[in-house]
């Protein structure tokens, strides 16, 4: 199958079948596919939480209006944005791309000062939206990989986020959920979604060539 006709295949999977595992190779593909993704000035504000165990996704779900696929998938995604931009988070990120660069450069100094002078002076919901932006740009990818892969996923936004960051403990770490996504294998004969046909606008509606 062709890329196109992959992403033709998926759709968000509304029944999954907790008998079918997703072998570990194609899970650490779909990461991988998220770590190397595009975000703003390649500062990756957003971390991946890959949950497995049974009892923790059981708690999400009472939170995440009792959505089956929470706990029916062998891996549930969660995407956790920077609560904010700090002066160390930046200049860890610069400090990173010198080492693995093996180089400094006046350009990238400025460019650094510049981002200091800026990310960490906004209130922190304007800072935390911005790295949660950047969060959708991984999960785009992760959708993209995840069919790519033939694996089956439902990007959820439907749970309380309070609560998800308090049984995961992300206040702690600077982080703020914002996006879930469970793997997993669709149930064909409990899905009622699977076999409909997919529903997108048309592309002269959709796409607009200026020339």
């Amino acid at each position: 199958m062709s890329l196109i006709e992959k992403l033709q295949w998926r759709y968000a999977t509304k029944k999954m079948d907790p008998t079918k595992s997703v072998p570990l190779e194609k899970v650490e593909k779909i990461l991988e596919a998220i770590r190397l993704t595009a975000s703003s000035s390649g500062l990756q504000p957003y971390e991946i939480l890959v949950i497995t165990n049974k009892v923790i996704r059981e708690k999400i779900k009472a939170i995440a209006w009792n959505q089956t696929q929470i706990v029916d998938s062998s891996y549930l995604l969660v995407f956790a944005a920077w609560d904010t931009y700090t002066a160390d988070r930046i200049n860890q990120a610069f400090d990173m791309t010198e080492t693995i660069r093996n180089f400094k450069s006046e350009a990238g100094d400025i460019y650094r000062q510049k981002l200091l002078s800026t990310y960490p002076t906004q209130d922190l919901e304007t800072n935390y939206n911005h790295a949660a932006k950047q969060a959708y740009i991984g999960l785009g990818t992760a959708l993209i990989a995840a069919a790519y892969e033939q694996v089956d996923c439902t990007p959820m936004e439907g749970f309380d986020p309070i609560v998800l960051d308090e049984i995961l403990n992300l206040k702690a770490k600077g982080l703020r959920s914002v996006v879930m996504l469970p793997l997993g294998y669709r149930n064909a004969d409990q899905d009622w979604l699977l076999g409909l046909k997919k529903v997108r606008k048309p592309k002269e509606s959709f796409i607009t060539w200026i020339e």
